[in-house]
């Protein structure tokens, strides 16, 4: 196919290109999260300011609106989806080092430079995940895309280890600016793995309008999966993760309600937590490879669903601090490998000719039910107290099955609707593969 890399090259190439990709991700968004937070907070600021820095996440949300131009304008060199990420790659090096520079106070011209910083930051930070996207996307064949999920998730939460704990200590130990300069080096490092990483042929059919860039992505998806089935994997993608998001919004509360102290709670999640998704992503990813797309979104849901379990168990039976352990190394397990084959999943549904843009619009549906399906989950454990709302998480994945039995059948080989090269006549006259 046109978009792939060729198949000469080693798969270890590409799985470490995209390892690369996935530091390049998570180096920005921790430092315009938790490393800016830490500064401002070490330096006096309000906290009602600090809290406004919530909207400056809003670019990882709407990028949707503005992945359709990587899609109509590539840039050539190396390739239509690295030309993108060299660009913003030096970009970013030059935000986060630029940012070393800052001097927060109260005074309101501090305030409004450390605000347009922040939202600069995530605005190119938004538009290199659209290409991180899209050029992993591209490039892992199908049966590598387990794999390759792993290694993007692998590379990003290495990036959140070295930010978030490498950052944090240069700052204690020296000074905040320094935090900021280690972050802009890590970012360096990533562009010499960018210039080096397998190359995309063109496209055989390039995109030739701004209205094609943006009305393609979704005529073609429903042309492809057909009305009825284009709104039931819209409706998986909107649910497969949502155990997960109502876990997520109250497995601190119910911690520190359970008697675990802050510090407890924090060194956990923060520490084991992250330990048991790197284990749990690369089980997903080794896994995936033997068992299949459609037995692995099976078998890894029954995993995470055990993850939600394990906090009921928590609630209902108590354990102390291994029972804490058991239910926060099953969670993150599970969520490691459920990750995997999510990205995996996506992926599958995108036409490399619209990848930037149809992954934005996927990933933009997921969001969903990390925000607003997730929302009532505070309602919900009041009113059925704790073991009751576990069981209720619990219970959430079982949309999410009934619609796998149609989808993604456990004896199929792919998810009905997913992209093939084969039947798609705008790729049929590509070379390269």
């Amino acid at each position: 196919m046109a978009t792939r890399a060729s198949s000469s090259v080693r798969p270890w190439r590409r799985l470490l290109a995209v390892a690369a990709e996935g530091v390049a991700s998570g180096t920005p968004y921790m430092v315009g999260t938790k490393l800016l937070q830490g500064w401002l907070t070490a330096s006096q600021i309000p906290l009602s300011l600090i809290g406004l820095l919530g909207l400056a996440e809003l670019p990882y949300t709407l990028k949707m609106v503005w992945a359709p131009a990587l899609d109509r304008w590539p840039l050539p060199w190396p390739d239509r989806r690295r030309g993108w990420l060299l660009v913003l790659q030096l970009t970013l090096v030059a935000v986060i080092g630029a940012m070393a520079l800052l001097r927060p106070s109260t005074d309101p011209a501090s305030l409004t430079a450390i605000g347009l910083m922040a939202v600069l930051l995530a605005v190119v930070s938004a538009t290199q995940d659209i290409a991180v996207d899209a050029y992993r996307t591209d490039l892992l064949p199908d049966l590598e895309r387990g794999a390759g999920a792993a290694a993007s998730n692998l590379g990003y939460r290495t990036a959140m280890l070295a930010v978030g704990a490498g950052g944090f200590i240069l700052a204690g130990r020296y000074d905040w600016p320094l935090a900021f300069l280690f972050s802009a080096v890590l970012m360096l490092v990533v562009v010499p793995f960018t210039l080096t990483a397998p190359r995309l042929e063109p496209l055989a059919v390039p995109i030739s309008s701004l209205r094609q860039a943006v009305l393609g992505p979704a005529r073609e998806f429903l042309h492809r999966s057909g009305g009825p089935r284009a709104v039931a994997l819209l409706t998986l993608i909107l649910l497969y993760r949502w155990p997960d998001g109502l876990l997520g919004l109250m497995a601190v509360p119910f911690l520190i309600q359970k008697g675990f102290s802050p510090e407890v709670v924090g060194s956990v999640l923060a520490g084991w937590g992250i330990g048991a998704t790197i284990v749990g992503t690369l089980l997903g990813g080794l896994l995936f490879g033997r068992l299949g797309m459609n037995r692995s979104l099976w078998l890894f849901a029954l995993v995470g669903a055990a993850g939600n379990l394990s906090y009921w168990a928590l609630a209902r039976f108590d354990g102390g601090m291994s029972g804490l352990l058991m239910a926060v190394a099953l969670e993150n397990i599970g969520g490691g490998m459920v990750g995997a084959a999510f990205v995996a999943l996506l992926m599958s549904l995108c036409n490399p000719r619209f990848s930037a843009t149809q992954y934005a619009l996927l990933s933009g549906v997921y969001a969903l039910s990390r925000s607003l399906l997730a929302a009532p989950a505070g309602l919900v454990a009041e009113r059925l107290g704790w073991p009751g709302f576990f069981l209720a998480t619990t219970a959430a994945a079982l949309p999410a099955f009934l619609l796998m039995v149609r989808l993604t059948p456990w004896n199929g080989q792919g998810a009905r609707g997913a992209y093939c090269a084969e039947r798609d006549p705008e790729n049929s006259r590509s070379s390269g593969m």
